[in-house]
């Protein structure tokens, strides 16, 4: 088990920040701009809660912003409090859950789920020029999981193909370029 609160609380204080400006910006992943993202984000926190209390729901992960709460910055932490809160139980961690319509056993869903607040609390720091940090041994379960991302995934709709970094390069950038993004990705 590890704790989901420092990367959750590090992407609720990145989406505090996201200006009204920002809302239409790109960010790395193609064909989303910051709103769509938000969304996404609103929609996979509340996904895996559930899929660590065990109550899978339905629905459409990909990011839409016209479906974004107005109140964002003050529901998405919420919903990033609720998860960290459901994934302390031992239980979320224990037997099979499902996610995204996807079954899966639950400590594959915590790392999951860290992966989606990490890599998306990125794109979105990166994107409305924040910075974002993530402790090394929540990291190490992020490269550990994306480094088990077969050719088969990486065809873009949740992967793309890796992004070569130097392997001496900061750790986040060797998850980024795993995962698929540029780690010098800017805006324009």
């Amino acid at each position: 088990m590890f704790d989901l609160e420092p990367a959750a609380v590090r992407l609720a204080e990145v989406v505090r920040n996201v200006g009204d400006g920002d809302l239409k910006a790109p960010t790395p992943c193609p064909g989303y701009a910051v709103a769509d993202l938000l969304d996404h984000v609103n929609g996979l926190t509340h996904a895996f809660t559930m899929a660590a209390r065990k109550t899978p729901v339905t629905g459409s992960g990909t990011g839409d912003a016209a479906r974004l709460p107005l109140d964002f910055r003050e529901s998405v932490p919420r919903r990033l409090d609720e998860l960290v809160q459901a994934w302390r139980s031992p239980q979320a961690w224990e037997g099979m859950t499902a996610a995204g319509g996807v079954d899966l056993p639950g400590e594959v869903a915590a790392a999951v789920a860290l992966d989606e607040i990490v890599l998306h609390g990125w794109d979105l720091a990166r994107a409305t020029g924040q910075d974002f940090a993530v402790d090394a041994d929540l990291l190490q379960v992020v490269h550990g999981f994306v480094s088990s991302i077969g050719p088969d995934d990486r065809d873009g709709s949740l992967f793309g193909a890796v992004v070569e970094v130097d392997s001496n390069a900061p750790l986040l950038d060797r998850v980024l370029g795993l995962s698929g993004r540029d780690p010098h990705w800017r805006i324009g």
